[in-house]
């Protein structure tokens, strides 16, 4: 029985994270999630007493967790390997999809925070941008970068990475990926060829 509940969460989360990333925070209801999910209505109140903002910051950790994990295994080979495998991914979100999907972590950061001012699910997105910075950064100083070049750099990578798949999207072309791709690996060799 725990289990099942476990993974009934687990869909609800999932679910969450691709509707959001399609569709965005606000377009996104809580009986449409629960729909998507495969789950009942009442179990979505149950697991997420707090609401839809509260399965919003799950969402957008669990993403977190499912680059930042992929992010950290490519990392391993360097900066510009975990780069490149980090855009090969975003690449393949953009097209897997038919250019309608991107990220959930950026569409709920862009969204505007709830009237009362609290907003569950931009402070999951600021933490999850800031764990991904913080990854390429760390890289960066052990292949020799200074630590806040890194840190800039790591800024610029997730920043333009972020921009662009909203630019690929809303052109229909994976192209500008594909540029931001090579200007942004020049960048990180440059950062550890100068160190």
């Amino acid at each position: 029985m725990v289990k099942e509940g476990a993974d009934a969460r687990g869909r609800m989360v999932a679910g969450a994270a691709d509707m959001i990333r399609r569709r965005g925070l606000a377009a996104t209801s809580v009986r449409e999630l629960a729909a998507h999910s495969g789950t009942p209505l009442g179990s979505t109140y149950h697991y997420f007493p707090r609401g839809k903002q509260q399965l919003a910051a799950e969402a957008v950790r669990f993403a977190g967790v499912v680059v930042g994990h992929g992010l950290a295994e490519e990392l391993r080979a360097g900066p510009v390997a975990g780069l490149r495998a980090f855009l090969r991914e975003w690449r393949r979100t953009v097209i897997d999809s038919d250019f309608r999907a991107g990220c959930p972590v950026l569409a709920v950061a862009v969204e505007e925070p709830p009237r009362d001012g609290s907003s569950e699910a931009l402070a999951a997105a600021a933490e999850v941008l800031t764990g991904w910075q913080e990854l390429l950064a760390a890289s960066l100083c052990e292949h020799g970068a200074e630590p806040a070049r890194a840190a800039r750099l790591a800024a610029l990578v997730v920043a333009s990475v972020e921009g662009t798949v909203a630019l690929c999207r809303a052109q229909r072309d994976i192209g500008p990926l594909d540029d931001v791709t090579l200007e942004l690996e020049s960048l990180m060799r440059s950062a550890v060829a100068d160190a």
